[in-house]
């Protein structure tokens, strides 16, 4: 019903920034919650950052003052702005929507994953 596409992600230098985006498509009746999530090699899937339909914003402590999460809803796009960049913060990101259907159901959507590859 819902698609999400990624972009942005590739190779960067500790330090650098990158721009993640994430837009939906598809049948779409209303988005809610939006986030970032990201894995690496050997590690669970985590929370890095999320983002209310009215803006309101949450982030892993390990990210917070570096990444910023927003969204664009006449795009239905949301964005993850990653500064200051790590070696630690590699891993492939997922993007996750929270959507709702025109009778009240809701669904987890997942993006396909974009790799962040930091070096040092």
């Amino acid at each position: 019903q819902v698609q999400l596409v990624e972009s942005g992600g590739g190779l960067v230098q500790a330090g650098g920034s990158l721009r993640l985006s994430c837009a939906a498509f598809g049948s779409i009746f209303s988005i809610n919650a939006m986030g970032w999530y990201r894995q690496a090699p050997g590690k669970q899937r985590e929370l890095v950052a999320g983002i209310t339909s009215g803006g309101s914003t949450n982030y892993a402590d390990s990210v917070k003052g570096r990444f910023t999460i927003s969204r664009d809803n006449a795009k239905n796009t949301v964005y993850l702005q990653m500064n200051s960049l790590k070696p630690e913060d590699t891993a492939v990101y997922y993007c996750n929507a929270d959507s709702g259907d025109s009778e009240g159901y809701q669904y987890d959507y997942w993006g396909q994953g974009t790799q962040v590859t930091v070096s040092s």
